[in-house]
């Protein structure tokens, strides 16, 4: 049986002595990247995810591999530098999904071109060898030129500086395969109730439920990762019930447009907007993405919803920037993501002020939990937790292999107008099926790219589960047009339930809830 469907893992849980070195719980980039990391050096590494890798907030980034201008203004050189370092480490070993991104700041006085260029080029310099481009002022035709859309009143020139721009549930999906090639067992919709404890009160496993089969588990390990995102604090109330919440949940939200609004290759960022925070308007797989927002929220879910202010700051601090100014009509689809910030202590609640680097906690019980960071810091991150790890569970001692490990799918120099350009060294494969199934080559929906020898693809070898985890995750249909991926539902239905084997009924009843899920992407006009 392929190792990259569901139906392969489960039956390594089926040996109930066996200790796992570290079981991991949360499949988001920061779980996914400590599975990596610790089957790569050699631990038994078991991680389980509630729903589907990525379901959280490390689908919803705003798909940049960033040092973090906004914290370099801050001068948190620390925290940039290592994300810099970070930054061309991915673009090393993942260039099928990652990409050197050409960003422009207009410059609406003269003093901006000189503040923002000297700024840019200290952001470059910490990146050392690393570095994707010098920072370079540009005269406001050639401003004009690489932006076709920009405000022009008032435009005195711009500033171009070069970052990471990336898929961040693809590069998830690749992490989970990456962890699997290296010998961990990962598993979706599998959801941990409990934590297992020794006479002595330390963590000695976890209980857990087969979401799909209903089946219960007790699963022994030397240490166990609390690797959740914004649900942190619920694994860390199994362990001491009466803890205090540690993460404060910070919704972002994105707007997706035709790229009609910037028809440019060059991304557009706004340094300083109304609320303080920076504001990107990023092309990606042919439309046009901006954001994001920082709100403070005080529920976290699965499926978070952006707010109309949310969407009304966008709109208007676009339509600024945009000859066209944008409204909620031409909206694509809307998408909101919980960042999982540290919770003040002290009773600030500027979110732009908490931090967004990461901390490793040890429980009393031995309980490792890991907060805060980005995307752009997901392996530092896991190499971290896997140092703490072998101190925390007395494991050998083995040295971090990840600073130079191929992702899979990983193949340089990918033709990026391929729409299947994102399967990387895959590609060829996906384009095999076509020949077990003719009309596999066809796409899915009159009006997309994706093809249904894809969906199929999904389900062979990226342990996709429902019609969701490949409209929105495997292919990113929902986050770039929400009626669109409600189109093609019913389609993608039919042939995963060939796939796996379901009937009717099941259809149906998938079809249903993608619905209800995508309803939230949809901005209808007020």
């Amino acid at each position: 049986m392929n190792q990259f469907t569901r139906e392969a893992n489960p039956n390594h849980l089926n040996d109930t002595e066996k200790i796992w070195d570290l079981i991991i719980i949360g499949g988001g980039a920061t779980g996914l990247g400590a599975a990596v990391d610790s089957a790569s050096r050699g631990f038994s590494t078991l991680l389980l995810e509630q729903a589907d890798f990525a379901k959280g907030t490390s689908s919803r980034a705003t798909k940049l591999v960033h040092g973090g201008v906004r914290y370099l203004a801050q001068g948190d050189i620390g925290l940039v530098r290592e994300a810099l370092r970070e930054r061309g480490l991915l673009l090393q070993n993942a260039p099928h999904l990652v990409k050197n991104e050409s960003f422009i700041i207009p410059n609406y006085t003269w003093w901006d071109g000189v503040f923002y260029t000297i700024g840019l080029s200290i952001y470059d310099l910490l990146a050392g060898k690393l570095s994707f481009g010098r920072a370079k002022h540009i005269s406001k035709k050639e401003t004009i030129k690489r932006l076709p859309g920009i405000q022009e009143k008032d435009l005195h020139g711009g500033v171009v500086y070069h970052d990471g721009q990336f898929d961040d549930s693809r590069l998830a999906i690749n992490l989970a395969q990456t962890g699997i090639e290296q010998g961990a067992t990962l598993i979706n919709y599998f959801k941990v109730t409990g934590l297992i404890k020794n006479t002595a009160g330390k963590i000695t496993g976890v209980k857990a439920t087969d979401t799909e089969t209903s089946i219960n588990y007790q699963l022994k390990a030397k240490t166990v990762i609390n690797a959740t995102g914004v649900f942190v604090d619920d694994v860390l109330k199994m362990d001491t019930p009466e803890k205090k919440p540690m993460v404060r949940p910070s919704q972002g939200v994105h707007l997706v447009l035709d790229r009609s609004f910037l028809p440019a290759e060059d991304a557009l960022m706004i340094p300083k907007t109304e609320d303080g925070r920076v504001l990107f308007a990023v092309p990606w797989h042919e439309k046009l993405l901006i954001g994001t927002t920082d709100t403070p929220i005080d529920s976290h879910s699965l499926e978070p919803v952006a707010l109309d202010e949310e969407v009304e700051f966008i709109l208007r601090t676009a339509g600024k920037y945009l000859t066209k100014a944008p409204t909620r009509a031409d909206v694509l689809s809307v998408f909101a993501g919980l960042r999982p910030l540290a919770a003040p202590q002290d009773g600030s609640s500027k979110t732009k002020e908490i931090s967004r680097s990461h901390k490793l906690i040890v429980s009393a019980s031995g309980l490792i939990t890991i907060t805060g960071g980005k995307w752009t810091t997901y392996r530092k991150m896991a190499e971290d937790i896997v140092d703490k790890a072998i101190e925390t569970g007395g494991l050998n001692n083995m040295p971090c292999k990840t600073a130079s490990l191929s992702i899979h799918g990983s193949r340089p120099n990918p033709d990026r107008t391929n729409p299947m350009f994102v399967y990387g060294a895959d590609i060829e494969k996906v384009l095999a099926l076509h020949k077990e199934n003719p009309d596999w080559k066809n796409p899915v929906h009159a009006e997309g790219s994706y093809t249904k020898g894809e969906v199929i693809w999904s389900v062979r070898n990226e342990m996709a589960r429902t019609v969701e985890d490949i409209l929105a995750r495997r292919t990113r249909v929902l986050f770039l047009d929400a009626r669109l991926a409600t189109a093609m539902a019913p389609e993608v239905a039919r042939l995963m339930a060939g796939e796996l084997g379901k009937d009717a009924a099941w259809e149906q009843a998938q079809v249903k809830a993608f619905n209800e899920t995508a309803k939230n992407y949809i901005l209808t006009p007020h």
